[in-house]
């Protein structure tokens, strides 16, 4: 009797110390996934978007690097993982997207200028650290350095500019210039800003003083 009761304790204890132990993990999970959860909230918006995109970049570019070490042609590697319910539908978005949305304001055109330019660099490391260890501290330019002289563009980084120009100005005239005046309205203005003006005074005024106008045309042909 006494035998059995001492048993029936030590399993109480035991029971005890395990409830002891989970309440004791219990409370270290709660805890990390607080932290956890502060420290996701405190990240940008689009943190984890951005940190997927850029492991797959660096997934990429070991794959690609590895392609060439093999002599495999890295375009055609990848195309044999595609398959083809993907490719329908990069090629859905591809339609979808339109290539040139047309101008809308300066800085837009400018920052789509700069990504076209920048997407026909092939950047040369070599030639990048020759580069470096060549200007030295001028490599890095603060408002106190001077770095006229230091710097030589490479030919072919002046043809390339060359080339870009001579795109722009094709561009350029095969869209017909904006006539800046209608030759078949009537010449009420004496220069532009007054031509201006008497465009807001007819946008907001027109219908009430369009009689008076007739009036004086009709006082002015008589």
């Amino acid at each position: 009797m006494g035998e059995s009761s001492t048993m029936t304790m030590q399993d109480r204890l035991q029971k005890f110390k395990e409830l002891q132990f989970r309440r004791k993990e219990s409370r270290k999970l709660n805890y990390d996934e607080v932290v956890e959860e502060d420290r996701r909230a405190k990240l940008p918006a689009n943190y984890e978007k951005k940190n997927k995109w850029a492991q797959y970049f660096i997934e990429q570019e070991e794959r690609k690097q590895e392609a060439e070490a093999k002599g495999v042609d890295y375009k055609r590697m990848k195309l044999l993982d595609v398959t083809a319910e993907e490719a329908a539908k990069w090629d859905r978005l591809k339609k979808k997207k339109n290539p040139d949305p047309g101008f809308s304001n300066y800085e837009e055109a400018a920052v789509r200028q700069y990504e076209r330019q920048t997407k026909k660099m092939k950047p040369n490391m070599d030639a990048y650290q020759r580069e470096k260890a060549k200007m030295g501290d001028a490599f890095y330019p603060t408002k106190d350095t001077i770095i006229h002289g230091i710097q030589e563009d490479s030919k072919e980084s002046i043809d390339n500019m060359v080339q870009d120009l001579d795109k722009q100005i094709e561009r350029h005239q095969k869209f017909s210039r904006r006539r800046r005046y209608n030759d078949d309205e009537d010449i009420n203005y004496i220069n532009e800003r007054n031509m201006k003006f008497n465009k807001k005074l007819e946008r907001f005024y027109g219908k009430y003083t369009a009689e008076i106008k007739q009036n004086l045309e009709r006082g002015t042909a008589v």
